[in-house]
């Protein structure tokens, strides 16, 4: 063999190692991507729970504001420690702050006190039902996604599937108007935080999501945390910190893996998923919140809400089929 052969086949095969050594690193890369979406599915499926724990004995607002106020600040001493950086450049700020005030404060306010007239199971559902469904309907309405006959026929089979769910009820007079109410407002904190989520989105072409959530998290928290200190009742004897130890335990869990946790992780599948692709964390985590309502609370699921949660999910399964 020649030493130009020998040169040929050095240069021959190069390119065959690199494109392995890239194939290996997308397979890991995918891989923890994998990895990161299930312990997102196990928290917030779990963190239904908590929240309803924690809201019936702290004032929701000044429950939530706390934790998100702390979590940001704790996310940006993190990333000084770290020599990273913790300014935002000027034109991601009102972005920013919008988000902050639809995924933070809007949405726990309004999803939080609606929590408190409903199960947390069928919280669960009807919220992750709806999740990847208004995920695409917002990327769409931003020009990030496509809509297609398919969606459309998908997102009035989930509107049907909530009339299904609280239709009858309402009508025979069974169902109280406050637990209407409630749904409501898990409904709408829902649309607020996946509005939120595609907002976001374009900061993180600049932003890293962990500095994206950090941000977030404080302006929200702030927001919220101020809002509840003025308006909301009982926010003020709450800052006393006499909450009991069930309510601190539900505080830190939605402290630790999820505000620090979760929300970071679903930033960074967002940015590399897209947000519609990230929803499919809706099929995995009602399941973890319905078994926990009825472990805990005894909460009953009956037919007529087997059925609306099955249309809810069968919507959001085929809105992301691919």
């Amino acid at each position: 063999m020649s030493a130009r052969d020998g040169k040929t086949i050095a240069v021959s095969v190069a390119p065959g190692g690199r494109a392995a050594r890239l194939g290996r690193l997308r397979a890991r890369r995918l891989l923890i991507q994998r990895v990161l979406f299930v312990v997102l599915c196990v928290v917030w499926g779990t963190t239904w729970l908590a929240l309803k724990a924690g809201v019936s004995e702290v004032p929701p607002a000044f429950f939530s504001g706390t934790r998100w106020t702390l979590a940001g600040i704790l996310l940006l001493l993190w990333r000084r420690a770290r020599g990273q950086r913790v300014g935002v450049p000027p034109e991601w700020i009102g972005r920013l702050a919008v988000v902050g005030l639809l995924m933070v404060a809007l949405n726990a306010t309004i999803m939080l006190y609606g929590l408190r007239h409903v199960g947390s199971g069928l919280a669960a559902v009807i919220s992750s039902a709806l999740t990847p469904i208004s995920l695409l309907g917002f990327s769409v309405a931003l020009g990030q996604e496509q809509f297609n006959r398919r969606q459309v026929g998908a997102m009035a089979l989930g509107v049907v599937g909530i009339f299904v769910l609280f239709g009858p009820a309402a009508l025979e007079g069974r169902l109280h108007a406050m637990e209407l109410l409630g749904a409501l407002g898990v409904i709408v904190g829902c649309l607020c935080y996946t509005a939120g989520s595609v907002l976001a989105r374009p900061a993180m072409r600049t932003l890293s999501p962990a500095h994206v959530a950090a941000v977030t998290n404080l302006l929200g928290g702030v927001m919220l945390l101020v809002g509840s200190l003025l308006f909301e009742p009982g926010a003020r004897q709450a800052a006393g910190l006499h909450w009991g130890a069930v309510a601190w335990i539900a505080w830190w869990y939605m402290l630790l893996p999820g505000s620090l946790g979760a929300t970071t992780i679903y930033f960074l599948l967002v940015r590399d998923w897209g947000a519609s692709r990230t929803g499919t964390y809706a099929f995995v985590s009602p399941v973890i919140a319905v078994l926990l309502g009825v472990a805990v609370y005894g909460e009953r699921v009956d037919a007529a809400h087997a059925v609306g949660m099955a249309l809810m999910l069968i919507a959001a399964a085929v809105v992301l089929r691919r």
